[in-house]
């Protein structure tokens, strides 16, 4: 059974904001879309309601949108940069109360915000402020001809920022530093089920300096997202979330013929070879799926080892599991927390079902939500899984990991690169020239090689297949918001 502190999530609670929609400069609690009544993943109980943002919501956010973003646009790039670095310290002052706001929303462990996900936010803010002032027009080749051509770098105009519930400030991260550093203005609609720390980012955006309706949050399901998506004065959707939504994201685009950038779902691979480290990598192998209760986009839920190794590591992967703290997100021993939803446990565990009744592979561990009030679901790991089989090829986004042995190089790369997903690959091995071998051959966006970490505010990140397309990240993921225009000067 597991123990959640139920008068301590009563009273962690009354932290949450009352008002989650901020259009300009004015904080609502409720819009005109549906109700909805948040539920505390941890203890399964109601403990905020409002209704989300409609259509009416939108249309006013981008109008103002439009609006504020002829000053922002013309704003000096050194002063977008003392905002963004002034944010940056901010959620360094805030990182207790984001934390807490994150535990209450989905479920994560507040010590794995505070611990590391606060960082990771950080530095995409200082990166990004660093890029502001580092945006660079071309002079072509047509000079000194007759023509003096060069090309200005603009911003879009009016971004949408689509976020998803698993992660949702690091993914605010990844977006609006990189949209603002550029001059564009941002519509951030993050899913119902954490509208708390967007909402907390945006007041603490507002608080750095952020001119009123340059940066807004409107939290909804898929009436706002539409009309978020389709209203002409949205010059592009900045999109991560699920590829069946991306789909229905895509064909709303079309009708504007407006650009998108889709960060999507994986299934990635991690190789773990017969000369890996395998004191380091065990570990890495059993507890990095698990992270955030697997709702990962970029975890690494497919397991591939070397058959000469394959026992040994199977056996460490389950006694790494064994000593990984399932319980209150709350606690500061906690390492994994609950799944955000109700349906989103149902779905899982359907799933595990799912693969016992195909006999996709042999249960190792785990297979069953765990006794608690909330959504929490036991870590769970397959064994000779079958690499054609539901299990392995399709994104389960929870605590669940398919482990297979392969033969050699080749037959490894050839189940690494086995599904349409082609997020992120993992590598384990101390030869060098494997390593750089592998890495080229995965058809994949990232490559991590024996624990690197990943998803780094200067490296571009984003998937290729059903994994999406454009980057975020990098020179790369500022890039996305700008366009190049090009200027002609008759010389003659």
């Amino acid at each position: 059974m597991i123990s959640v502190d139920l008068e301590r999530h009563a009273e962690a609670a009354r932290a949450l904001p009352a008002e989650t929609l901020l259009i300009g400069g004015e904080r609502l609690r409720h819009g005109s879309g549906a109700a909805f009544g948040h539920v505390n993943p941890a203890t399964g109980r109601v403990q905020h309601e409002m209704r989300l943002a409609g259509a009416a919501e939108v249309d006013r956010a981008v109008r103002i949108a439009r609006a504020a973003f002829d000053g922002w646009r013309i704003t000096k790039p050194s002063r977008r940069a003392e905002i963004l670095n002034r944010l940056c310290e901010l959620v360094g002052r805030d990182t207790s109360h984001l934390a807490l706001l994150s535990a209450l929303e989905n479920g994560m462990p507040a010590r794995q915000f505070s611990g590391r996900q606060s960082a990771i936010v950080q530095g995409w803010l200082r990166y990004y402020a660093g890029m502001a002032d580092k945006l660079e027009g071309l002079v072509t080749a047509a000079w000194p001809a007759e023509n003096l051509e060069y090309t200005l770098p603009e911003p879009l105009g009016v971004v949408a920022a689509i976020i998803p519930w698993n992660a949702p400030v690091i993914s605010l991260a990844m977006k609006v530093p990189a949209a603002l550093a550029a001059g564009n203005c941002v519509i951030v609609k993050p899913a119902e089920f954490t509208p708390f720390t967007s909402a907390h980012f945006v007041r603490l955006a507002l608080e750095a300096g952020v001119p009123e309706g340059v940066l807004q949050v409107l939290p909804g399901g898929a009436e706002a997202g539409e009309a978020l998506v389709r209203h002409v004065d949205v010059a592009k959707v900045s999109f991560t979330g699920g590829t069946a939504a991306a789909r229905r994201v895509m064909a709303a685009c079309a009708d504007t013929l407006k650009p998108a950038l889709f960060e999507l779902g994986g299934k990635s691979a991690n190789i773990v070879f017969d000369d890996a480290d395998l004191a380091r990598a065990i570990p890495y192998c059993g507890a990095f799926p698990m992270n955030n209760a697997g709702q990962g986009c970029q975890l690494p839920t497919r397991l591939l080892v070397h058959e000469p190794i394959y026992e040994t590591v199977v056996e460490g992967v389950r006694g790494t599991l064994a000593h990984l703290k399932l319980g209150d997100p709350l606690a500061e021993d906690t390492f994994m927390g609950p799944v955000v939803s109700e349906g989103a446990m149902r779905r899982i565990l359907g799933d595990i079902d799912r693969a016992r009744t195909e006999r996709a592979g042999t249960l190792l561990t785990g297979g069953a939500r765990a006794e608690a009030a909330g959504w929490f679901i036991e870590p769970t790991v397959f064994v000779g899984v079958d690499p054609a089989s539901h299990l392995a090829q399709n994104e389960l986004f929870g605590p669940v990991l398919a482990v297979m042995p392969f033969k050699d190089e080749d037959h490894a790369v050839a189940l690494a690169n086995g599904t349409p997903w082609g997020l992120a690959g993992y590598v384990q091995t101390r030869d060098l020239g494997r390593a750089h071998r592998v890495a080229a051959r995965l058809n994949c966006g990232n490559v991590y090689i024996n624990g690197a970490m990943n998803v780094h505010p200067a490296a571009p990140f984003g998937g290729v297949g059903l994994s999406g397309f454009g980057k975020e990240g990098g020179r790369a993921g500022i890039e996305e918001y700008v366009r190049h225009k090009g200027v002609a000067v008759a010389l003659a």
